[in-house]
């Protein structure tokens, strides 16, 4: 029987490995179907346990001085050989239709997808969720050394780096264990560094526990941790091997957690990383999974919503502007009762770190951004001196992401006074 290590429970020091956002993706364009504009709608996917949405809005009502500034966006993207068919935008307050152009039309989201896989997130696992990743030495620990094997159980932590696994490592060291003569076993979802390759995680992780087989990266991420951190040296003699199952007596030695799941998907979307995008989705069962979640909490029609994946990777996943809204509403929804608002798990404008630090949009505003070639989407909430809260949903597609980023920051600026 081997002593208990109380659970790790870490925030990170820093991420500089994240993924800064989505890449291009050679799929075609698509195509654009009209979608009846009405009144109210309901899904079709029969699903009775949604929670209450705001009111729906009349697609008739429109405020006309927002409508005509808007429309002004279309036409400035027009005259530089943007096809308004391939733009759409949604603005409204929480219970006012604003301006709508192309705003029921799915159109590619990009990173904006993963505002869907936070919200799949939240109502499947909670937003105090942790994911644990439990250590378990199987044989006798004497004088630091461990004659069997040392199993690590993954439970799709997003968030397991270099510095998890270097605190990890002192743990088990402070522990009593330096040596293991046996193998590296790994059960399960174990990622580490955004490697959703569970192996290869794993020979990370053997690198990670010793400092003497730290790589460059290793060493620059040991140097954000306090100064008097020790550099941990356990040797594993044995490899890294996978197993579907962990042995009959497994007991777990130490249990490390991650964040909570604010945090995470405050990461993640702070920097849109897309490996923490497609770990959670897969978490929660996948694109199909987050899809329905969406459609369920939304009650949006199931038309304006196709997903492949949780990140956004990939022109097939698409979004009418609207949807992202009900979205993002909905998550506010599932924020509140624990005290947390939107601000919490996305990035809010003039914030030191993140992929928008460097693009000149309204401070205070609650965002997310989201890019792939020829495509540049950008929603979230906006505080503007004449309509209070305003929502807005703009997605760009055909041409250069720079033009339609500066022509997004020009028309929301405009938009705040």
């Amino acid at each position: 029987m081997h002593p208990k290590i109380d659970p790790v429970l870490l925030s990170l020091a820093s991420l500089p490995l994240l993924l800064a956002s989505c890449t291009p993706s050679p799929s075609p364009e698509p195509s654009r179907e009209p979608s009846p504009e009405t009144s109210s709608e309901t899904s079709s996917s029969g699903a009775t346990s949604a929670p209450p949405n705001p009111p729906q809005l009349s697609l008739a009502d429109r405020d006309p001085e927002v409508q005509q500034q808007v429309q002004e966006y279309i036409n400035r993207l027009a005259r530089q050989g943007f096809d308004p068919q391939q733009q759409g935008v949604w603005l409204q307050t929480d219970d006012e239709l604003l301006a709508n152009i192309g705003g029921t039309v799915p159109l590619p989201a990009a990173s904006l997808t993963k505002l869907a896989t936070t919200l799949a997130a939240l109502r499947q696992l909670g937003v105090n969720h942790r994911f644990s990743t439990q250590f378990f030495p199987q044989g006798e620990v004497q004088d630091g050394v461990l004659e069997g094997d040392l199993w690590v159980v993954g439970a799709m932590n997003p968030l397991f780096v270099w510095e998890e696994a270097i605190a990890v490592a002192n743990q088990l060291t402070e522990a009593g264990l330096q040596q293991v003569n046996g193998d590296l076993i790994i059960v399960g979802d174990f990622f580490m560094n955004f490697e959703e390759d569970s192996l290869l995680s794993g020979e990370l992780l053997k690198q990670g526990l010793n400092a003497r087989l730290w790589t460059s990266e290793a060493e620059i991420q040991y140097r954000t941790l306090p100064p008097d951190t020790p550099r941990p040296e356990i040797e594993i003699s044995g490899q890294v091997r996978y197993r579907s199952e962990p042995p009959p007596e497994f007991e777990p030695w130490l249990n490390h957690q991650s964040p909570p799941l604010s945090q995470v998907l405050k990461l993640m979307n702070r920097y849109s990383n897309n490996a923490i995008a497609h770990i959670l989705a897969n978490a929660v069962g996948g694109a199909a999974a987050v899809r329905q979640e969406v459609i369920t909490a939304t009650a949006i029609p199931e038309r304006e919503i196709q997903l492949v994946n949780g990140s956004g990777l990939g022109r097939e996943n698409q979004m009418s502007p609207r949807t992202v809204i009900r979205i993002y509403q909905a998550i506010e929804r599932e924020l509140s009762p624990h005290g947390l608002t939107l601000g919490d798990v996305v990035a809010i404008a003039g914030e030191p770190e993140g992929i928008l630090t460097v693009r000149p949009l309204p401070p205070r505003a609650i965002l997310k951004s989201g890019s792939l070639n020829a495509v540049s989407t950008l929603s979230g909430v906006l505080p503007t001196q004449n309509k209070g809260k305003v929502w807005f949903s703009i997605l760009n597609s055909g041409g250069d992401i720079e033009i339609l980023r500066a022509e997004q920051e020009r028309f929301l600026n405009t938009l705040e006074t």
